[in-house]
This record gives structure tokens, sequence and C-alpha cells, in this order.
């Protein structure tokens, strides 16, 4: 069998690896902690859910438009305006089966083989693989612990040459919860308006930011601006939504349209009976929102200060998203003996603490960083509790 150059040349997804591999030891009978998934343990609001149940009973269970029905477009701009302060209409908007679809839509409707992707490290996984998949070529710049994860204009600037396309910014950032400022989104807005380079805001999380931390559009920032943005949502992660699989982009109506080219010899629309639940989720009541992310919050400030008080671990307060992420280099360094052989990098260790503390988290290596590790908080304080107890115990190995 022949596997074609294009798959060949991209990665399965370590994220959902570890994820499958926590769920098979789950069903052995293990008491398997999970600090890997990247999804809401709380239970989708029950306004949206009986939307949901509304639109089965009434039959709503067709073929829609490929690129979402209007009502839920009407409801994004609505949305985009009030929380963004950005305004577009429903032919720059698209709905897709998840925040990552409109993700590949966008990449494979701007890039070219050879084009130049510039991509902040850390980064989420599949950021990588997408651009791969286009054909494109990845140019990572690396952000550092000491300075918040954060990108700098002028870090950008270095990069770019006469083949860069396009920028990826996701703020809040999954792994490290940076979340970016408005001065410097606006020095990095003026560097893509010189240049011509357009801009993916991955704005997935959105609504989980803290203290002092405010989320901004870099779309928000001029008419000239927005036209060289795509801006990336959905409700997976506000509304604990993730199994609906709705996510949104909004654009330029020219990449809009080739987006739902894409979409409609591929998936086509996404589910319908999703759709109209993601409507009563944008436009119903939002007090969910809310109680997840002082939930979150509170687990957030207990996880990195445990994590911290752990011999030989360093670990930053994330201002969003739901992720610790955990400097473990003085670990690897270290080395830790197992099997006979010394562990000295995060997919190893990560596999090391899954076997043997029964804890699942993700190496640093899955969003090119090596030397930490992701821990997500969105599990019971209960848990966090335990299964940081477990990963201090067997890191004394």
């Amino acid at each position: 069998m022949t596997i074609s150059e294009r798959v060949k040349n991209i990665n399965p997804s370590q994220t959902l690896a570890i994820t499958a591999q926590a769920l098979k030891m789950k069903r052995e009978g293990k008491k398997v902690i999970s600090f890997a998934a990247g999804e809401p343990d709380f239970g989708t609001p029950e306004n949206i859910r009986e939307k949901a149940i509304s639109a089965i009973r009434e039959g709503f269970s067709h073929y829609t438009a490929s690129s979402g029905i209007i009502e839920l477009k009407e409801a994004i701009l609505e949305k985009l305006k009030k929380d963004n302060e950005i305004e577009y209409k429903t032919s720059e908007i698209i709905v897709s089966t998840g925040a990552k679809q409109c993700l590949f839509n966008t990449i494979l409707t701007i890039c070219n083989p050879g084009d130049e992707v510039l991509l902040p490290t850390p980064c989420w996984v599949s950021y990588t693989e997408q651009i791969k998949f286009a054909g494109a070529v990845p140019i990572f710049i690396n952000t550092y612990q000491k300075e918040g994860f954060k990108l700098f204009a002028a870090q950008v600037k270095e990069k770019i040459n006469s083949r860069t396309k396009l920028l990826i910014l996701n703020s809040p950032n999954n792994p490290t919860g940076a979340v970016y400022e408005q001065e410097e989104l606006k020095k990095i807005a003026l560097l893509l308006l010189k240049y011509n380079i357009y801009c993916i805001c991955d704005e997935i999380y959105e609504k989980l930011v803290y203290d002092d931390a405010k989320h901004l559009s870099i779309a928000s920032l001029g008419d000239e601006m927005k036209g060289k943005i795509i801006t990336i949502n959905g409700v997976s992660k506000s509304y604990a939504m993730t199994g609906w699989r709705i996510g949104y982009a909004a654009g330029p109506e020219e990449i809009i349209k080739g987006m739902s080219k894409i979409q409609g010899h591929s998936t086509s629309n996404p589910n319908s009976i999703a759709q109209k639940a993601s409507v009563e989720a944008l436009n119903g009541k939002q007090d969910a929102i809310e109680e997840m992310r002082k939930a979150f919050d509170e687990r957030r400030k207990y996880m990195v200060e445990r994590l911290n008080e752990i011999e030989e671990i360093s670990c930053l307060i994330p201002a969003g998203a739901f992720y610790a992420f955990p400097n473990v280099s003085k670990i690897l360094e270290r080395g830790i003996e197992y099997n006979g052989k010394k562990i000295n990098n995060s997919f190893d260790l990560s596999n090391f603490i899954l076997k043997e503390a029964e804890v699942a988290l993700i190496p640093g290596s899955a969003f090119e960083a090596e030397g930490y590790l992701r821990l997500s908080y969105a599990t019971s304080l209960e848990d966090i509790k335990e299964g940081l107890d477990r990963i201090e115990k067997i890191l004394k190995y």
C-alpha cells in the first residue's frame, strides 16, 4: 500500500495519543488521573442542551448551507460586535466542524507550497502539521519563560522575508496561558500591514482569562488591519461544548469564500442540531462561563503553587486558558533511571509518569518546547491534589 508523501510528512497528535493511552488504562481498571485533555470538565449548560433537543423534535436534521445557517452567523456577528468590537457581514463568516477545521481551511486557502508561516513557540500541536499539510513551511519563533512566553514585534520582523505569507497568533495561548497586550499587538499589526502578511488569530480561550489580563482581538485595531486578519473562535471551551464540534471564522470575504469551497468538497455543513444549540449558546444567558472561569481560577492557583513546591520544577502562573506549563529541564538534565536508561526528554518523562504514577499529561515536545510539560487543570480540585501528589512522589524515584 502506498501512502502519500503529504500524509507521511505529518506527525500524529501526541495529545490525542496520550489521551487514548490514558483511556485504555482506565478501561483496564487503573485509576488514571488525566491532566491531558483540553476540554472543560463541566457539562454543557442546560439551556443549550434543551435547544438541541428542540431542534431534534422539530426535525431540524437535514443539510444546511455548507458555511452554516444564517441564524448562527447573525449570532456570531452580534457576539463579535459586542465582545470584540469588530463588525462583519454574514458573507465574512463561516461555521465549521470545530475551530480546528476553520484553522485547516484557512491555512489551505491562504498558503501555497513553499510559503512560510511564522509560528511562535510553544504552540498548539496541530498548527505545525496543518502548515506542513498545505505544503507550506513553519518558521518557528521561540518565546521564553522569562518573558512570559510572549512574542515581540522585533522577533517577527527578524523572520520576515519575501516568502512570508502568514503569522499565527494564539491568545490566550495553549499551552502557556500567555495573553497578549494591546501595545505589542499594535506593533505586530503595523508589521503585518507594512509587509502584506495575513494573520490567523486563534481566540478559542478568550473567555478564560484571570487576574488583570484582558483579551484583545487584533482585528479590532482598525478596518485596514481587519482586512489582514482571520479570527478563529468557537463554542467548545467557553460553553463546555467540545463534542458538539462547532467553530467559526471571520475574515475577508474572498478568504471566507475560499474556505467555503474547501468545506463544500470535504465535510459539507457542520452538524445541523449543534448549530441550533450554538445559537442559544451565543444568544442565551452567559452565567455558566463565569462559573467555569472561577472554578478554573481556583484550580490554576493551586496547581501552579504546588508545582513550584516540587523540587527542580518552575512554573509561571498562566494568565489565560486552563493549562499549567512547568519547566522540567532540571529534572531532564539530572535524568531519571528507568528500565535501564536515563530519561532525558519530555516525551519519555510523560510516559514514565503515565505508567508509574498513572497520571496523564502532555510533553512539551508536542508544542515545539522541549523541557516542559503541559498539565490541564480542567479537572476536579480533588484530582489535581491527588495527581500532583503522585507526580511529586514519582519524580523522587
